[in-house]
């Protein structure tokens, strides 16, 4: 699991796209409303963009690595990482489920999504078995009090006692991650309207993807701006 784990976390720029594809393909629908599928799959991303949002407005561990390999300065054990040793990664898969929930795409639901959680279950192996090499009993400690992907938020209020919310940092973490599944929502909804023959120019929900691309299009920019100018910076 560490091997295919450490495959997953070098490639998985290029390898997880392609999953992505299914979104797009006309298949059976998951649900028979896709207008209910839409709202219910956009509050469920909300959750997971919320969660990753908290998590990074507080205490932030790159899960970039270093040269696509897994890597860490330092053990970060505050914020939400007090109460769920992988919150960023719930959040995403939240994410995941949302979309695809808002595509009403079945093939997605029952392919690309049991794909994720196999992919990323096996990234977090190899990001333990890192941690557990450089921290040693230290990152055991924090295991033994700290779920792996449940959060428990028992304590909550003492985690986040004296800490403040660095929104430049949540901004600049988050702008584009936020604005690819906002878009992939908008994409999937106009597909539906699409295949559903519902795809009329002069109707109200055919416009509203429209609409709502150019409005997370200025704040991409308008976000994008702030990083470039050096105005995200943190004091």
């Amino acid at each position: 699991m560490i091997r295919i784990g450490n495959f997953f976390f070098h490639y998985r720029n290029g390898l997880f796209p392609l999953f992505y594809i299914i979104l797009f393909i006309n298949g059976p629908a998951a649900f028979p409303d896709p207008r209910l599928a839409l709202i219910i799959g956009i509050l469920i991303a909300a959750i997971g963009q919320g969660l990753r949002a908290w998590t990074v407005g507080l205490d932030y561990i790159v899960r970039g690595g270093r040269d696509r390999r897994v890597y860490a300065d330092n053990l970060v054990q505050g914020g939400l990482f007090a109460h769920c040793r992988n919150p960023l990664y719930v959040g995403n898969y939240l994410i995941l489920v949302g979309v695809g929930v808002a595509s009403n795409s079945l093939l997605f639901l029952s392919i690309a999504l049991p794909f994720f959680l196999f992919a990323y279950r096996a990234i977090i192996a190899a990001e333990e078995a890192f941690l557990l090499g450089k921290f040693g009993e230290e990152f055991t400690d924090y295991c033994n009090r700290v779920n792996r992907v449940l959060p428990n938020f028992s304590g909550l209020g003492k985690s986040l006692e004296g800490m403040q919310f660095n929104w430049r940092r949540l901004i600049s973490a988050e702008y584009g991650s936020a604005a690819l599944w906002m878009v992939a929502i908008i994409l999937v909804s106009a597909k539906n309207l699409w295949f559903a023959g519902q795809y009329d120019v002069q109707s109200t929900p055919t416009r509203s993807p429209f609409v709502a691309a150019a409005v997370v299009a200025v704040a991409y920019g308008f976000a994008r701006f702030l990083k470039k100018t050096g105005k995200l910076e943190t004091p």
